[in-house]
């Protein structure tokens, strides 16, 4: 939970620190749309190279993005495994059948526990639970042991269109987030409120409250890692207590868990009510018109973006309606 990055807004002097905030959202939506149009691995590699240039541009810390990618690794994991296993397409890569038997999965138990062990010391986490995928299907394939009761044998089959489309849908998450990152990152939750009232005023002639919905966004983003910090302090204060997350039976993890909810719930109505009185301390009235002490201005950083977001955005319509031939 401490590696929650978006939503969080780091203060520091690169470009896109200087950027009006409605160009960038435009820009992050824009390049969004974009990354979606492209069809084939290589234009989303060269899409996902520009994204690092962006961060280098932006002068915002590689390794904090990547460790904001932490949390939402399983999600990446389990749509490439869904992707390799499921897609039948190309030509067959890895033909090979998986023996069920007792004492395969004793091994993989075996295994399971040597990774969970090695988990604790916190380091390369990832590399462990690759390794750990990888034995496993190693130890099931090859590992044949007389005597032992077979239970099932299951065929496992890898194209090569799975392993690119795997490959492919990742690489495009992996833009996605860090566009929202970089957004995030170099804006701050005032700016981006009004920005996005900035934006969505031409909806009010259709009854559409723009002002409003900003700010439930802005607000929305904002405490996003204030409430995992605070789950990260409940956590570790019941850990003094003896209480642990990783170990016990599911019907004690469960407890635990709703031990976890129900201060959180506490916690986050109580934010709520004292934002509500900082609000209305600041003399803040819904509906009512407000004045701004930094009123937004463009410059040519948001020319420079705009060019920038509208080649790409061009490009992968191109690429998408295959005109330019690729």
């Amino acid at each position: 939970m401490k590696g929650i990055v978006i939503g969080q807004y780091v203060p520091g002097n690169g470009f896109f620190y200087r950027v009006d905030p409605r160009t960038k959202i435009m820009a992050v939506l824009f390049l969004m749309i974009g990354t979606f149009l492209l069809n084939d691995i290589y234009q989303v590699i060269a899409a996902l190279v520009l994204t690092f240039i962006l961060l280098i541009v932006g002068k915002i810390s590689f390794i904090k993005v990547m460790k904001g990618l932490k949390p939402i690794m399983i999600l990446l994991i389990f749509t490439f495994i869904f992707q390799i296993i499921l897609n039948k397409d190309g030509a067959l890569v890895l033909d090979s059948n998986l023996n069920i038997s007792l004492m395969n999965i004793g091994l993989v138990i075996g295994l399971f526990v040597l990774w969970r062990f090695l988990a604790r010391f916190k380091k390369f986490n990832f590399l462990l639970f690759i390794g750990f995928v990888v034995g496993s299907v190693v130890l099931l394939s090859n590992v044949h042991i007389s005597g032992d009761y077979q239970l099932t044998t299951f065929n496992l089959k890898i194209y090569e269109k799975g392993i690119e489309m795997s490959i492919f849908v990742v690489l495009r998450l992996l833009i996605i987030i860090t566009l929202s990152t970089i957004l995030t990152l170099t804006t701050k939750p005032t700016d981006l409120t009004q920005g996005l009232e900035k934006l969505l005023r031409p909806f009010k002639k259709i009854g559409f409250n723009s002002d409003d919905f900003a700010l439930i966004i802005s607000i929305s983003l904002r405490y996003i890692p204030t409430i995992f910090d605070e789950a990260n302090k409940i956590m570790q204060a019941q850990a003094s207590r003896g209480a642990d997350f990783s170990e016990g039976k599911l019907k004690d993890k469960l407890k635990q868990v709703i031990s976890l909810l129900i201060p959180m719930f506490i916690i986050a109505f109580m934010r709520s009510e004292e934002l509500a009185d900082a609000m209305g301390s600041r003399n803040f009235i819904p509906g009512k018109p407000r004045t701004r002490l930094h009123i937004l201005e463009f410059s040519y950083r948001d020319i420079v973006v705009s060019c920038f977001t509208l080649a790409f955005f061009t490009l992968a319509l191109l690429f998408r309606i295959n005109i330019l031939g690729y």
